[in-house]
Order: C-alpha cells, then sequence, then structure tokens
C-alpha cells in the first residue's frame, strides 16, 4: 500500500492538467567534434551539408556542429543562420593552421584535422583515428522541454598540467536540430536545403585553468537540437574535451 499516494498524486497531475516535474538531462562525451563551416550563399556547399546531414543520423558518438558564416551573404541570398561570430572562429582555426584563407565548405575534426567537407567516409575514419576526447565535463540541463532557453550546470574535472599548457577556453553552444528551407536567390537559388545541429548560438565562457570546477550557465537562444561544452587550447586550437545533451 505504501507505493499508492505517489500513483494517486501522478493520476491527479495528469487529470488537472499541470504537467510532471521536468526531469535534468545529464550529458555524454563524444568521439569527435566535427565542425562544418557552410553558407546558404555558397554553391559548392550543399554536398557537404548533406554528408554532415547523413553523418548525424549515423553516429550518434558524433557531435556535428554546422557554423553558418556570414561572408558570402553579399552574393544576393542572406543565409539566416550566419553570423560574423563563426566566421571569426573560423578565421582563428585558419590562423592556428597558417592557412592563407577562409573557404567554404570546410569541415575540422577536434579543432585540428582538416578534411574535406563532402568525403564522408574520411571524416568517419578522421575522428575515429583521432585522439579520444577527454572526459572531464559533465553538462546537466535542466528546462529544454519548456521551449525555453536551456539553463543547467557545468561539472570540470581536474586536468593535470601535463594534458595543457595554458588556460581552456571554454565555449557553450546551442544548436537546433534540423532545418530545411527554400533558397529563393544567389548561387543557390531553387534550391531546397537540409541542414543539420545547426549553431544558434555561442557562448565565450572564459578560461578554465585546469582545476576542479563547477559553474551554472544560461542560454539566450531556445535551440531543440540540444547544448555542447566545448574545451579547447586557445583561439583556434585543439579541443580536447567536449560535453553535449541532445534533446
Amino acid at each position: 500500500m505504501k507505493h499508492t499516494r505517489p500513483l494517486i498524486f501522478a493520476l491527479t497531475l495528469a487529470i488537472v492538467g499541470f504537467p510532471p516535474p521536468l526531469m535534468a538531462s545529464e550529458s555524454i562525451t563524444p568521439r569527435a567534434v566535427v565542425e562544418l563551416y557552410t553558407s546558404e550563399g555558397c554553391s559548392s556547399c550543399p554536398p557537404a551539408d548533406r554528408v554532415l546531414y547523413e553523418l548525424n543520423q549515423e553516429r550518434s558518438d558524433l557531435l556535428v556542429l554546422s557554423y553558418h558564416v556570414d561572408y558570402w551573404n553579399y552574393l544576393g541570398w542572406t543565409d539566416p543562420f550566419s553570423d560574423s561570430m563563426f566566421s571569426e572562429r573560423q578565421r582563428e582555426y585558419a590562423q592556428h593552421m597558417r592557412e592563407r584563407y577562409v573557404y567554404t565548405p570546410q569541415a575540422i575534426i577536434n579543432g585540428e584535422h582538416v578534411v574535406r567537407a563532402t568525403q564522408k567516409q574520411r571524416i568517419g575514419d578522421t575522428s575515429n583515428s583521432a585522439e579520444p576526447l577527454h572526459d572531464i565535463a559533465t553538462l546537466m540541463v535542466e528546462n529544454h522541454e519548456q521551449q525555453q532557453p536551456a539553463t543547467g550546470t557545468i561539472t570540470l574535472q581536474s586536468l593535470s598540467a601535463a594534458k595543457h599548457s595554458s588556460p581552456l577556453k571554454l565555449w557553450l553552444v546551442g544548436f537546433d536540430r534540423e532545418h530545411a528551407r527554400d533558397v529563393r536567390s544567389g548561387e543557390n537559388a531553387g534550391k531546397r536545403l537540409v541542414h543539420a545541429n545547426v549553431v544558434r548560438e555561442m557562448i565565450d565562457l572564459g578560461t578554465w585553468n585546469g582545476s576542479a570546477d563547477e559553474r551554472t550557465f544560461a542560454m539566450k537562444t531556445a535551440g531543440d537540437g540540444g547544448v555542447a561544452l566545448l574545451v579547447q587550447q586557445g583561439r583556434g586550437g585543439p579541443i580536447i574535451a567536449a560535453s553535449m545533451v541532445r534533446f
């Protein structure tokens, strides 16, 4: 008889229309982070967008992220997902890797391996052979089911000094699961493009010295795909750890 009261309480909530209490979602550590730099204004990008979409469907162990840059918006179509912050992030990679210019589409794995963005097999193979990301960060997301900007807690385990030579950058990324859009002008006019894990918000959480730490966070945008934490060596350096919660 001691279990009847919780059952009656749950039935009462269902009858009167109150939603059940929200359960926090705990993160997992991906095998690798695949960042695609793309644009709806780039005629070479749709095949890479399809590759990323397929990888996201097939590889639940990967964190794939689609960053839409803004430097092609002048070609006649303004990408609604583009942001100068994403273009700047790609430039930081280019500077770190001593590349002369940025381009789309470009796939970067764990912040240090550049792979042709349309070569699905090679992206998968490189993700498998890359050094595994450190399992040192945990995200606890509290309220994503309310279609409001996610809030939660970040827990960081201590990291030995041998694994990093300088303060690490923490990035919090919010993304939408999928977008299908009809492009009406520009180089992709008349095409229907499908994007996976479109980054809608990227928050600079500052640096981390490798000591055990706990922080709270609050997104500004209500993304429906998930939230991820990237732990990176400086701006444009390798990603050494990541944590993600899929919605």
